[in-house]
């Protein structure tokens, strides 16, 4: 069917819709407000003064169906060009002009949505027979509901319309597409468990029918420039094979021109990829890979049937499967009719006794149409062998691809295995890690507690070394002071010795003494450093060394004394040491004092 019937069946509803009198004819002026829109729905420039002058108000009345059509072949149908409109546009413009007077708001209500009912509108025209008015036959009919099942993924039962046929002999000529949208939307014509996938369902044929969609689905393309492998949705249509984004359609990606010399053909597994098969067009050569072996024959089968169509010069599949069933029934047809008319005489002239030159060409006729049946039959029988092979060998290639379904099955189910497995490791590792983390803060937060504390340690050791320095110095001017002290005393002595010998022998003991003192007060002062000296060791990370409380009562023995202490025990041995040196009796002195 050619781009002009097609648009012809649309404003056939638009122009019918305009006849509310149902006389069969139309007013000039909504003659000319249809012409005004479908100029512009199929985007042909027109004249508008022209087109008032031709839908001027006269006397001639309305325009009929016939009186308008030579106006709509010249001006209309003659300058549409396929591709420079939308043609979904122009159907919605003809379904909106007539769904308003004919859908009736039960089927609103019922199964099918305003969408769902336009779109098969369409899929209705589509199939309809080329007669006025519109109908479709139960044949087509099956067709479409068979293909709404499928994408369902149901089975497809046909009580239903037998039962509906059946109650209705007026149906069985033809159902229109007002009867049809209502029986659908009723539910008498399928069984329906959702609504939503029954809409889903309709999309798809639409797209698949409507849109000349061969085959769509996801496939791994190979890049040309960066050469490696991407999903893409690929839309297969007798011209090109067009690859999106994702199902959307939102983000076109490229395009694949189907020449006449383009060819599609299986590559063998490489690349760790497989189910590989290629499309050699004039540009370049486009490398894809299918899911599974199935899908890859499904895929080189429907691109090999769009290049078919593609060099017949047919631009759709539906179209095509539309004329070859019509002409499956149109030979069934003759061949009921002939068969008919070779049986009807037989019927007749044999229970008759006719002269024997008539007998005798009587059994020649039946002689003939026996050996006719004979040869039916015998086409019949190989005709029937050559479907068995060939459901022989499609069950073959079934088995081999459920085969291979299974073992790529088996392959997923060890894969999904060994990532179970792995994201268990991951996830133990990962534990790990977060355990391994938690241990290095804590071992930070120690770590800087123990700077801390030797931060600490090394402000109370500078602390005591200034006061160490501090009290050595005070040691060294009291010794200083107690040498100048002694000296004096050697002095005043050594002026006495001449009068008084024994004193002299004294002095000499008391210095012995004193050098004895200094030699102890030297080794107090090395056996304080030595402890000092065990104070300042350095304090090592990790080292917690328990104090236990010193009762002030205990001696320190084998401990460092403080600065105080070790003042008060020096000053006590001096005080000590002093008293048990000799002093000079108060007559002597006076002796002294006197001489």
């Amino acid at each position: 069917m050619d781009l002009k019937s097609e648009l012809l069946k649309s404003i056939w509803y638009a122009f019918t819709s305009l006849d509310v009198e149902q006389s069969g004819k139309v007013s000039k002026s909504q003659l000319k407000v249809l012409s005004h829109n479908l100029y512009t729905v199929l985007n042909i420039p027109h004249d508008p003064v022209e087109l008032e002058e031709h839908f001027k108000d006269n006397n001639n009345g309305p325009v009929s169906n016939q009186g308008y059509m030579p106006y709509l072949n010249k001006y209309i149908l003659a300058k549409a060009t396929e591709g420079t409109f939308s043609k979904e546009a122009f159907d919605d413009l003809c379904w909106t002009m007539t769904s308003k007077k004919n859908c009736k708001p039960s089927i609103q209500q019922g199964l099918c949505s305003q969408k769902d009912c336009f779109k098969l509108f369409c899929l209705f025209n589509l199939l309809s027979e080329d007669r006025y008015p519109l109908v479709i036959i139960q044949p087509e009919l099956e067709y479409l509901l068979k293909k709404v099942s499928s994408a369902m993924s149901l089975e497809w039962d046909g009580t239903l319309l037998d039962e509906l046929l059946s109650q209705n002999a007026a149906l069985q000529d033809g159902m229109s597409v007002w009867e049809f949208l209502e029986h659908l939307s009723a539910g008498q014509l399928l069984h329906v468990e959702s609504k939503e996938a029954f809409s889903l369902a309709v999309d798809d044929v639409f797209m698949e029918m409507y849109h000349n969609i061969i085959k769509k689905g996801y496939l791994l393309k190979k890049g040309h420039v960066r050469r490696n492998w991407q999903e893409r949705w690929f839309v297969l249509k007798p011209s090109s094979l067009i690859y999106y984004v994702n199902e959307d359609l939102k983000e076109k990606k490229g395009e694949v021109l189907l020449e006449e010399s383009s060819v599609v053909e299986n590559l063998p597994d490489k690349e760790g990829r497989r189910c590989l098969f290629c499309v050699n067009a004039p540009v370049r050569t486009y490398e894809m890979s299918a899911s599974n072996m199935k899908q890859r024959v499904d895929w080189v089968q429907a691109i090999q049937t769009a290049l078919r169509l593609r060099a017949e010069g047919k631009s759709s599949l539906h179209q095509e499967l539309k004329l070859s069933r019509r002409k499956q029934r149109e030979t069934l047809q003759r061949s009921q009719n002939n068969q008919s008319s070779h049986n009807e005489p037989i019927a007749v002239e044999a229970p008759q006794h006719f002269a024997p030159e008539q007998q005798g060409e009587t059994e020649s006729l039946e002689q003939h149409i026996e050996s006719i049946i004979q040869k039916q039959r015998e086409v019949e029988a190989k005709h029937k062998e050559e479907e068995k092979q060939a459901r022989e060998k499609q069950q073959a290639i079934q088995r081999d691809l459920e085969r291979q379904l299974k073992e790529a099955k088996e392959a997923k189910e060890k894969m999904t295995a060994t990532l179970t497995e792995m994201e268990k490791e991951v996830q133990q590792h990962k534990k790990r890690i977060h355990e391994l983390e938690l241990t290095q803060d804590k071992l930070e937060e120690a770590l800087n507690a123990q700077i801390h504390a030797r931060l600490e340690e090394d402000g109370i050791r500078q602390e005591l070394e200034r006061q160490l320095a501090e009290e050595q110095k005070k040691l060294i001017e009291l010794l200083l002071h107690q040498s100048q002290l002694e000296t004096s005393a050697v002095g005043s002595r050594e002026d006495s010795s001449t009068t008084t010998p024994p004193i002299s022998q004294q002095t000499e003991e008391s210095t012995e003494r004193e050098l004895v003192n200094q030699s102890t007060t030297t080794q107090m002062l090395k056996h304080w450093k030595i402890q000092l000296n065990r104070l300042m060791k350095p304090i090592t990370p990790g080292d917690k060394v328990e104090h236990l409380p010193v009762k002030p009562t205990c001696p320190r023995q084998g401990q460092a004394l403080t600065s105080t202490e070790f003042i008060a025990k020096v000053q006590t041995g001096i005080t000590q040491e002093k008293g048990n040196s000799y002093s000079p009796s108060p007559t002597q002195e006076e002796e002294e004092q006197g001489s």
